[in-house]
Protein backbone atom coordinates (compact mmCIF):
# COMPACT_ATOMS: atom_id res chain seq x y z
CA UNK A 1 0.00 0.00 0.00
CA UNK A 2 1.13 3.30 -0.96
CA UNK A 3 1.25 5.99 2.03
CA UNK A 4 -1.51 7.69 -0.12
CA UNK A 5 -3.72 4.58 0.79
CA UNK A 6 -3.21 5.19 4.22
CA UNK A 7 -3.49 8.54 4.84
CA UNK A 8 -7.75 9.57 5.51
CA UNK A 9 -9.48 11.56 3.25
CA UNK A 10 -10.95 14.79 4.34
CA UNK A 11 -14.37 15.40 3.98
CA UNK A 12 -15.84 17.44 1.33
CA UNK A 13 -18.93 20.11 1.84
CA UNK A 14 -20.48 21.37 -1.04
CA UNK A 15 -22.04 24.60 -0.28
CA UNK A 16 -24.58 26.40 -2.60
CA UNK A 17 -25.18 29.97 -3.01
CA UNK A 18 -28.80 31.11 -4.37
CA UNK A 19 -29.02 34.15 -6.60
CA UNK A 20 -30.82 36.30 -3.54
CA UNK A 21 -28.85 35.52 -1.00
CA UNK A 22 -25.68 36.01 -3.48
CA UNK A 23 -26.64 39.78 -3.95
CA UNK A 24 -25.59 40.24 0.02
CA UNK A 25 -28.02 42.94 2.20
CA UNK A 26 -25.84 46.48 2.85
CA UNK A 27 -25.42 47.02 7.02
CA UNK A 28 -23.48 49.78 8.49
CA UNK A 29 -24.52 48.83 12.09
CA UNK A 30 -24.44 45.68 13.40
CA UNK A 31 -25.08 44.92 17.53
CA UNK A 32 -24.37 42.21 18.83
CA UNK A 33 -25.53 40.14 21.97
CA UNK A 34 -24.50 36.94 24.19
CA UNK A 35 -25.88 34.57 25.99
CA UNK A 36 -23.94 31.56 27.61
CA UNK A 37 -24.77 29.31 24.44
CA UNK A 38 -24.74 32.06 21.60
CA UNK A 39 -24.03 35.05 20.16
CA UNK A 40 -26.66 36.87 18.18
CA UNK A 41 -25.67 39.30 15.45
CA UNK A 42 -28.06 41.87 14.27
CA UNK A 43 -27.39 43.70 10.85
CA UNK A 44 -29.01 46.86 10.12
CA UNK A 45 -29.26 49.79 7.78
CA UNK A 46 -29.87 52.80 8.84
CA UNK A 47 -30.81 55.23 6.36
CA UNK A 48 -30.34 59.45 6.58
CA UNK A 49 -33.60 61.23 7.38
CA UNK A 50 -35.24 57.63 8.27
CA UNK A 51 -36.96 58.22 11.97
CA UNK A 52 -36.46 53.75 12.49
CA UNK A 53 -34.66 50.88 10.93
CA UNK A 54 -35.46 47.08 10.76
CA UNK A 55 -32.51 44.06 11.32
CA UNK A 56 -31.83 43.31 7.85
CA UNK A 57 -30.78 39.66 8.77
CA UNK A 58 -29.65 38.03 12.16
CA UNK A 59 -26.52 35.19 12.20
CA UNK A 60 -26.57 33.27 15.73
CA UNK A 61 -23.10 31.83 16.35
CA UNK A 62 -22.40 29.41 18.94
CA UNK A 63 -19.59 30.72 20.96
CA UNK A 64 -16.95 28.33 19.53
CA UNK A 65 -18.33 29.38 16.24
CA UNK A 66 -18.15 32.88 17.13
CA UNK A 67 -14.48 32.96 17.85
CA UNK A 68 -13.81 31.30 15.22
CA UNK A 69 -15.03 34.00 12.90
CA UNK A 70 -13.57 36.75 15.14
CA UNK A 71 -10.10 34.97 14.32
CA UNK A 72 -11.08 34.57 10.77
CA UNK A 73 -12.09 38.72 10.44
CA UNK A 74 -9.34 39.49 11.86
CA UNK A 75 -6.74 37.76 9.04
CA UNK A 76 -8.56 39.16 6.87
CA UNK A 77 -9.03 42.62 7.65
CA UNK A 78 -4.93 41.97 8.06
CA UNK A 79 -4.41 40.44 4.61
CA UNK A 80 -6.50 43.58 3.08
CA UNK A 81 -4.84 45.84 4.61
CA UNK A 82 -1.62 44.54 3.55
CA UNK A 83 -2.94 44.92 -0.17
CA UNK A 84 -4.74 48.49 0.04
CA UNK A 85 -3.32 50.22 3.59
CA UNK A 86 -4.56 50.82 7.08
CA UNK A 87 -8.18 51.16 7.65
CA UNK A 88 -9.13 54.45 9.36
CA UNK A 89 -10.85 54.02 12.23
CA UNK A 90 -12.81 56.09 13.35
CA UNK A 91 -14.98 57.33 16.07
CA UNK A 92 -18.24 55.46 16.71
CA UNK A 93 -20.79 58.22 15.77
CA UNK A 94 -23.86 59.05 17.48
CA UNK A 95 -27.17 56.93 17.00
CA UNK A 96 -28.58 57.94 15.10
CA UNK A 97 -26.45 58.42 12.86
CA UNK A 98 -26.10 61.85 10.53
CA UNK A 99 -25.76 61.57 7.20
CA UNK A 100 -25.76 65.39 7.15
CA UNK A 101 -28.07 67.85 5.82
CA UNK A 102 -31.04 66.42 3.97
CA UNK A 103 -32.33 66.97 0.85
CA UNK A 104 -35.22 68.81 -0.22
CA UNK A 105 -37.63 67.86 -3.51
Amino acid sequence: MSDDQNKPKKAQINIELDEQVAEGTYSNLAIINHSVSEFVVDFVNIMPGAPKSKVKSRIILTPQHAKRFLKALGENVKRFEKMHGEIKDYEQPPIPLNFGPTGQA
